[in-house]
């Protein structure tokens, strides 16, 4: 009989998995080369997985997990929009810098080899950000912080678009190169000017109506 394994050990299948679809796809991976690094038997991944399909939709809601507790940390406590959208902004550099395979794997379901699954997945990777991003900008707009002529929905999709283009320029390797095209190779080491920057574009996507009619005059 098997002796079933601790949650540690789980966990680091789970990550081993990650790591080894995100290099090469669900149809690519091997599930041996996944048990030989996690120091377990094929046997083992299979007493707790009945294939390697629920296998990988397994490594996929835990990766899940860890990016939607970055965004729920981001999104704790009472504060004004652009210090939130600071907040999700260096989410999602920590995020790519400690969790690159996580974002490559979210990148593969939406236009690679993965892509198969996305309706399945669809609802449940983007339904994360998208009630929590259209919530706060609905409450900005209750406190006057932004303009109250724009749909929260389309707003959020277009602020989470920025967020998810952002995660991929760190992580996936034609978006990291044309991220060096755009703003050069330093770009990987100075977080803060990044951060700055994308913070000036939201300050004037976010500006109240008044704002606007000021800077047209």
């Amino acid at each position: 009989m098997l002796k079933k394994l601790s949650e540690e050990k789980m966990i680091t299948i789970l990550e081993t998995g990650i790591v080894e679809f995100a290099q090469n796809g669900p149809d690519r991976a091997n599930i041996n080369v996944i048990a030989r690094k996690s120091g377990v038997s094929v046997g083992v991944i299979y007493k707790y997985y009945t294939s390697k399909d629920d296998f990988f939709e397994a490594c996929l809601r835990h990766a899940l997990k860890v990016l939607e507790a970055a965004i729920n940390d981001a999104m704790q406590g009472e504060c004004k929009i652009l210090t939130r959208a600071e907040k999700l902004i260096r989410a999602v550099q920590r995020s790519a810098k400690e969790n690159s395979s996580y974002n490559v794997l979210y990148h593969e379901i939406t236009s690679g080899s993965c892509r198969r699954y996305a309706p399945v997945f669809a609802r449940e990777i983007e339904e994360i950000s998208a009630n929590a991003y259209a919530t706060f900008i609905r409450q900005a707009q209750a406190a006057g912080e932004v303009r109250h002529d724009m749909d929260p929905r389309l707003f959020a999709f277009f602020f989470d678009n920025l967020l998810m283009m952002l995660q991929f320029s760190y992580c996936c390797d034609y978006y990291r190169e044309r991220f060096t095209i755009y703003c050069g190779e330093s770009v990987f080491t100075d977080d803060e000017r990044v951060v700055t920057e994308l913070l000036k574009f939201f300050a004037s996507a976010f500006a109240t109506e008044s704002a606007q009619i000021m800077q047209t005059n």
